[in-house]
């Protein structure tokens, strides 16, 4: 590396800089370092949402719902299976097929209302799930280029004192100094860049998940309630219950 590079850039800037510009400097890694975080965490879960979803169709071709079940995949962090899971029991209780003989005053509502409210619960509760971590990128987004221009402005003052100071005024002497507090503008930008790309497509991702969910909880409501799946031209596909 450039000996003058190393002197006159980041480095200069962390040895020379005072407390307040080393915090400036910590602040932004620590952003940058949860904002990969957050996106790499993000995308891993897409990617075993995207091969979940994939199991739906292999579930309505199923002998019965224990094998569709089993082929929607295990059951840690898997939205499908939770609906599909979520919905059966709330048709068993509903109907009396849980082994509940004690009446409940849930016993009054409708079984298509129940079963219903009780997908909408498990939605609900993959979304927030899933948008969990979307605050962080969205908050560092929007604050890290005002964090980098807090480092340069406080950077360029220290720099004018120091100036002022030697009583040098040549171009030389400023333009080190002020171009190192820069960095930090550009630091910051550095920092939202990725926070906001990567909030953007763990959106429209999350959006297209939950598209196919809203879908299957459609067909899983039909099902419990009609006892098979309307497809989109009107045929059914009957699933037994035995073995559930």
């Amino acid at each position: 590396m450039d000996s003058n590079f190393a002197s006159s850039g980041l480095v200069h800037v962390w040895t020379q800089g005072d407390a307040v510009t080393r915090t400036v400097a910590i602040v932004l890694l620590i952003m940058s370092l949860s904002t990969w975080i957050i996106i790499l965490w993000k995308l891993l879960d897409l990617r075993a949402h995207r091969k979940q979803a994939a199991g739906v169709e292999g579930f309505w071709h199923s002998a019965d719902f224990a094998e569709g079940l089993d082929k929607l995949g295990p059951a840690d962090g898997n939205p499908f299976r939770a609906l599909a899971t979520e919905g059966r029991e709330a048709a068993r209780h509903i109907l009396h097929q849980d082994g509940r003989h004690a009446p409940q005053l849930h016993d009054n509502l409708d079984l298509s209302d129940w079963v219903e409210r009780s997908l909408r619960h498990s939605l609900d509760d993959h979304t927030a799930r899933s948008q969990s971590g979307l605050t962080v990128l969205a908050s560092v987004a929007s604050t890290a280029p005002f964090v980098g221009l807090f480092g340069t402005v406080w950077g360029i003052y220290h720099a004018l004192l120091g100036i002022g100071a030697s009583g040098q005024v040549s171009i030389d002497k400023v333009a080190g100094p002020i171009g190192e507090a820069l960095i930090m503008t550009a630091l910051g930008l550095l920092v939202a860049i990725p926070a906001v790309l990567g909030y953007n497509a763990l959106v429209r991702a999350n959006k297209a998940i939950t598209h196919k969910l809203n879908r299957f909880a459609h067909d899983m409501h039909a099902y419990f309630v009609t006892g098979a799946r309307v497809t989109a031209v009107g045929d059914v596909k009957v699933l037994p219950m035995k073995k559930a």
